[in-house]
């Protein structure tokens, strides 16, 4: 009796423990987020990056002080995603406030609407081109802010995916683009909702979820083959070639006619721009390896590409070789890919991270119990 008491105190003694220690790293994590957004809007030279920084750099302060062993942690979480996200949001939404990059999916829609084409043949200013393919369009087509549909486009596919978590909106690489207007949140949730659609053997919802997200941006498109080859293993050929067939269809159908109708304009756009491969610059200049080559090194552009290809080639043979059998370790290739090709890409930004971070966060995630066995069988016959 006695020590069976004595284990029990132990027991208790460990919980308590652990929840302590959870409590003050998530509390430590919070108060390194503020420091990041106050420091944000210190150095940022622009507004709504400023404004960002000062609102969610208090709630990040307060879920610091609400978390402590006494409360829940998912109350200071709640308050991150509300002083990250959801109040700078609706403040910037009511300026008008945004990023360069939703004026540019506006203006888009708008064309689409009045000249039948999202793009601008021959652009001259920053603000002409539109390096997104034509499905982001979309987005601003729809009525009122294209914040609203983009980022309730990523929550609805995360949620889908099984992937919402708080402390996920709340980190500032994915709070700060829904706040100010990150374009490329709706293309990673996508691509997340299609890799774990293959994993659960739904090969043909998984072709239609990814290509609509490779109809909005081209970084989409390494997802591709990595869940072609996660379908073969997983179904075989045939479930394989299916979700290839789903998947092209819907980008021929999105993407085709535009480049037909202008092929000249639609390469200044969507590929010669976001390579900085024309003559004016794009603003998307972080001091990222392959940005610091193109700027400093003499041919360093060549290089820069040239080591993006490379890598590609090297994830290429890791797929081939060892193709992925779940939806985990196909996060993982696409996360590392894409991960190198943000760092080497001359024209590029931190914000671009948002894509390894969370591929990484499903990669990370607790095996699901939804995901269906291998097919032994198949695999071999695949």
């Amino acid at each position: 009796m006695r020590n069976s008491l004595d284990q029990s105190v132990r027991r208790l003694s460990g919980t308590a423990w652990g929840t302590c220690r959870r409590s003050r790293v998530e509390r430590c994590a919070w108060a390194g987020c503020a420091a990041v957004a106050l420091g944000l809007a210190l150095v940022s030279h622009l507004g709504p990056h400023r404004v960002w920084g000062v609102v969610a750099g208090s709630g990040y302060a307060v879920a610091a002080l609400v978390t402590s062993p006494s409360y829940p942690r998912r109350a200071g979480r709640a308050v991150a995603v509300a002083g990250a996200v959801v109040l700078p949001l609706v403040g910037l939404v009511a300026a008008g406030e945004r990023q360069l990059e939703v004026s540019v999916v506006e203006r888009s829609g708008q064309l689409l609407l009045t000249t039948g084409s999202p793009y601008v043949s021959d652009p001259a200013a920053v603000a002409d081109f539109n390096p997104y393919l034509p499905g982001m369009a979309l987005f601003g087509v729809l009525p009122g802010d294209a914040r609203w549909w983009s980022g309730g486009v990523f929550v609805a596919a995360l949620a889908a995916a099984g992937l919402l978590r708080a402390r996920l909106l709340a980190c500032p690489l994915v709070a700060l683009p829904l706040a100010v207007g990150g374009i490329d949140l709706p293309v990673v949730g996508l691509m997340c909702l299609g890799i774990v659609l293959a994993g659960r053997g739904r090969s043909s919802g998984a072709g239609l979820v990814l290509g609509v997200a490779a109809a909005l941006k081209w970084t989409a498109w390494p997802a591709l083959p990595v869940v072609l080859a996660l379908t073969a293993v997983r179904q075989g050929r045939r479930h394989a070639l299916r979700c290839a067939v789903v998947a092209l269809g819907v980008v021929t159908v999105a993407v085709l006619p535009f480049a037909l109708a202008d092929p000249a304009g639609f390469c200044r756009n969507v590929i010669a721009f976001p390579l900085g491969l024309t003559s004016t610059t794009s603003p998307a200049s972080s001091p990222l390896p392959g940005h610091l080559l193109a700027t400093y090194v003499p041919g360093g552009t060549v290089i820069a590409l040239t080591l993006l290809a490379a890598s590609a080639v090297v994830i290429a043979v890791s797929v081939v070789a060892r193709p992925p059998g779940t939806a985990r370790g196909a996060g993982i290739r696409i996360a590392a890919g894409l991960g190198l090709a943000m760092t080497l890409l001359p024209a590029t930004r931190f914000g671009y991270l948002v894509y390894p971070l969370v591929l990484g966060a499903l990669a990370l995630r607790p095996p699901s119990h939804r995901t269906p066995p291998l097919n032994f069988r198949e695999r071999a016959l695949a």
